[in-house]
């Protein structure tokens, strides 16, 4: 690929259509794709071409499908190109620089989160069996993926009670002198403290991963005939163990199960819209079961046609996501042939893409598009909802329009320890869980427990950050509102932090408890007016309380995880020369740190990789006097 940035002349003052019949006197009769700004650095579009030049030459000539591109066409202050090999290279490209950049004028899959898997290790003696999310760099067997963190459990559940397989770390795994309670429930085997033989074990991995692919039947007949065989031999207590694997695998593979022939991997994708708004439902159908499945309100234009909608999103949603070969959707995507091309150039496999006219196939579409409309429903009328609550708070606090982006900051601690401060964001669709963020409080110079001393903090990194941002040209989503938890010093303290970085257009809001911390009798602080209240009943009340709530609940469990952690620390950690390695060795010899605490010299001196005189540092850390 090659790139190029094609610019107005400095000074000029050409139009719009001027300059793009500028650049397409230049632009190369090859595929690629090419990328639209406006005069702010923001991109407006991003698209892909057979001939850039053929299709630059179309915008210059002014032929624009709708009024909305020739409104784009105007707006357009430079191009970028990046030429490709081929068009199939110029699609997948032009869905990661739409996923990266989120152009204005494109068809945007929003709050595309990752999925969960299930992996089987392979890089050791006895395979974990455990959730993923991500990459696969670890060597293993991937299942998935599951649409919701609750299948994955209920699933991994199954595997432990059905396979009993380890689902502990390896460094809990090789510092195990017994058993652990997950054996004693009867969901693991033991493999580390050889209750089992790692053959043995390797059957029972063998068997997860065929029930994994599909096998379940297959899997359910040879444990049927193992617990027969067990009864035949008088051995009630092994069959009895073989019937409750049995039972937990026949009712996640009834529940799951598909009635659907030929439908062993696929996604399928249903698409509704309605008042400007789009709905893609996707479910996803591996080893003959349902492993659930997610809705999507991708941001689209009403002259949008629903094709162009859904191949948009099929190439931004598997641009970091495997593809499998069977691919049905409830609308032929706008070109189909190129899409399935990409795809199976990308998955290095072949991919289908079908609209299902008639049998099993599509009443599996037909129940995805059920679900669709009734998503889209429940969105139009939440939203609608929303509106008539924003404009509340819009006139509550003199704001100039409804707020898009609402940042809400709360502090947590316990006498300044592990000190957290929390930063939650809401607009129109709610809650943007994505965007949340936490500041781990780092101000050597801070009081314990100087909660004015943490906000300033949190204020000066955010829009320190916000400010380098802009100032380095990248595009930056403001807040049209801050509410922060606590009265007028609050208050204050974030607006000295903001006026010394020069940001003054945000409104900032204070919320102050009730008394007795009473919901309903907050008192809201804003420069230049008196403290106020709202009405008891009033619907922004109660919403301006849910926000507080969240950020409340996200700050203390960002101080509780922080907290936890603290206390899980290892002392071996802080010992000058106790590497991974040493430490490994020292819990492997003596269980754990309290072990190690009640080692003499002598008994140190004996792990491998301990001298005599780390063995003197480890015994005098912890016989301190």
């Amino acid at each position: 690929m090659t790139e190029e940035t094609l610019s107005a002349p400095s000074g000029s003052d050409l139009k719009a259509a001027a300059l793009i019949r500028d650049e397409a006197n230049r632009a190369p009769d090859k595929p690629g794709v090419y990328r639209m700004y406006g005069e702010d650095g923001a991109c407006l579009y991003v698209g892909k071409a057979r001939s850039l030049k053929k299709r630059i030459l179309q915008y210059a000539q002014g032929r624009f499908h709708t009024q909305r591109i020739g409104h784009m066409v105007s707006l357009t202050r430079s191009m970028e190109l990046v030429v490709t090999a081929s068009e199939r290279e110029a699609l997948l490209l032009e869905s990661n620089f739409i996923k990266k950049l989120k152009p204005r004028f494109n068809v945007v899959l929003r709050d595309d989160k990752s999925f969960a898997e299930l992996m089987i290790r392979r890089d050791h003696r006895a395979p974990q069996v455990r959730k993923h999310r991500g990459a696969h760099t670890v060597p293993g067997d991937y299942f998935g993926p599951f649409a919701s963190t609750w299948a994955v459990n209920r699933t991994l559940n199954t595997l432990q009670k059905a396979f009993l397989l380890r689902s502990c770390s390896d460094s809990v795994f090789e510092t195990r002198t017994r058993p652990c309670m997950l054996h004693q429930i009867k969901r693991c085997s033991a493999p580390c403290t050889g209750l089992i033989s790692l053959e043995d074990y390797s059957a029972l991995v063998t068997e997860a991963e065929s029930f994994l692919r599909g096998k379940s039947r297959a899997v359910i007949g040879r444990l049927s005939q193992d617990m027969t065989a067990a009864a035949e031999d008088m051995d009630f207590e092994q069959a009895a163990r073989i019937r409750d694997r049995i039972r937990a695998l026949s009712a996640i593979a009834m529940e799951n199960s598909v009635s659907a022939e030929g439908v062993a991997e696929a996604d399928v994708f249903a698409l509704h819209t309605d008042g400007g708004q789009a709905c893609v439902q996707v479910f996803f159908y591996r080893a003959g079961q349902n492993w659930g499945g997610r809705a999507y309100f991708p941001r689209v234009d009403r002259a949008d046609t629903d094709p162009e909608i859904l191949a948009a999103f099929l190439g931004q949603f598997y641009e970091d996501k495997p593809i499998p070969r069977l691919i049905l959707s409830s609308v032929r995507p706008h070109e189909l042939e190129l899409l399935e091309e990409a795809f199976s150039m990308k998955g290095d496999r072949k991919v289908e893409i079908a609209r299902p006219l008639r049998g099993d196939k599509l009443s599996l579409v037909d129940h995805a598009l059920t679900n669709a409309r009734e998503a889209l429903g429940r969105r139009l009328a939440e939203s609608s909802a929303q509106g008539k609550i924003l404009d509340e708070v819009c006139e509550a606090f003199g704001l100039e329009g409804r707020p898009e982006r609402i940042e809400i900051y709360d502090n947590a601690h316990i006498q300044g320890t592990n000190a957290v401060g929390g930063m939650v964001v809401a607009g129109p669709e709610g809650f943007r869980k994505n965007q949340y963020r936490k500041f781990n409080i780092r101000g050597e110079d801070l009081a314990p427990g100087d909660d004015y001393g943490m906000m300033r903090e949190v204020m000066r990194r955010r829009f320190s950050r916000l400010v380098k941002d802009e100032e380095a040209g990248e595009e930056v989503e403001r807040p049209d509102l801050l509410l922060i938890d606590g009265g007028a010093g609050q208050l204050a303290e974030v607006l000295k932090v903001m006026a010394e970085l020069g940001v003054h257009d945000i409104s900032v809001v204070g919320v102050a408890k009730g008394p007795d911390r009473d919901a309903g009798l907050e008192k809201f602080f804003m420069p230049g007016k008196p403290p106020f209240m709202l009405p008891l009943k009033s619907p922004a009340l109660y919403y301006l309380q849910r926000l507080r709530d969240e950020a409340h609940r996200f700050a203390n469990g960002a101080h509780a995880k922080r907290r936890s952690m603290d206390i899980k620390k290892n002392p071996l950690d802080e010992i000058e020369g106790v590497g991974p390695g040493r430490k490994k060795a020292l819990l492997h010899a003596f269980g754990s740190a309290k072990g190690v605490g009640r080692a003499s010299v002598v008994d140190l001196v004996k792990v491998a990789g301990v001298n005599q005189a780390l063995a003197e540092r480890i015994h005098a850390f912890f016989h301190k006097a």
